[in-house]
């Protein structure tokens, strides 16, 4: 099988967490000799190359970053240039974000579903995982702790050509938190989270505070 992969972030690959992701998924994919060829949305240079690449290719997938219960503009400026196919393409989707829960994603998956009949190909699902705000962030082992369990979804793809089985759906993880866990991290974002995106801010020039509102 050769698969198609589209890197939807709108981010550059040194900054895109998506991009950590699929470092990992790809290793397992190709294991067993699934080939692949990959784009990065990110770079327009390469657009004309994934339109030709969409157009000849029977395999897609589209991994992505939720943005707002959406996915990211320019991912759906490249979107709108294509012309359905409707010749048996199947398309599957990874879609990831900063927000813990699996009920915050799906949203976005009812989208990426009705997204592939758009496209004209059939939907061969979407693995959903949240909690990867912190990917870029990370080097080393604390990374491969976040991004690891993405080798054995590769070969969860290789093997059904899609996302359709229960190790799949189980990936997610927790629905929704249960309630001391919220609180606690509730409790957390407010002291050591906030000291740590201050830190952040502060490393990309910001000299206001994180709650800074010059409108109101």
């Amino acid at each position: 099988m050769h698969v198609l992969i589209i890197n939807g972030s709108p981010r550059v690959k040194q900054y895109s967490n998506t991009d950590k992701i699929l470092e990992k998924f790809t290793m397992g994919l190709c294991e067993n000799g699934t080939t692949l060829e990959q784009y990065e949305i990110s770079d327009k240079k390469q657009w004309e190359d994934i339109r030709g690449a969409y157009y000849k290719n029977s395999n897609i997938l589209i991994a992505l970053p939720l943005y707002v219960e959406c996915i990211p503009g320019l991912l759906m400026e490249f979107l709108e240039t294509l012309q359905p196919k409707n010749d048996g393409t199947r398309i599957a989707f990874i879609l990831q974000s900063g927000f813990a829960e699996g009920v915050q994603l799906r949203c976005g998956e009812a989208y990426l579903e009705k997204l592939a009949g758009y496209l004209g190909c059939e939907y061969a699902g979407t693995l959903v995982k949240g909690d990867n705000f912190s990917i870029r962030f990370f080097e080393g082992d604390m990374r491969d702790r976040v991004t690891g369990p993405y080798l054995e979804m590769g070969r969860e793809y290789a093997a059904n050509a899609g996302f359709d089985t229960e190790k799949c759906k189980a990936f997610t993880g927790a629905e929704i938190l249960p309630a001391p866990v919220r609180l606690l991290l509730r409790v957390v974002f407010r002291t050591i989270g906030r000291t740590m995106f201050t830190r952040i801010a502060r490393g990309w020039g910001c000299t206001k505070p994180l709650d800074y509102r010059p409108y109101q």
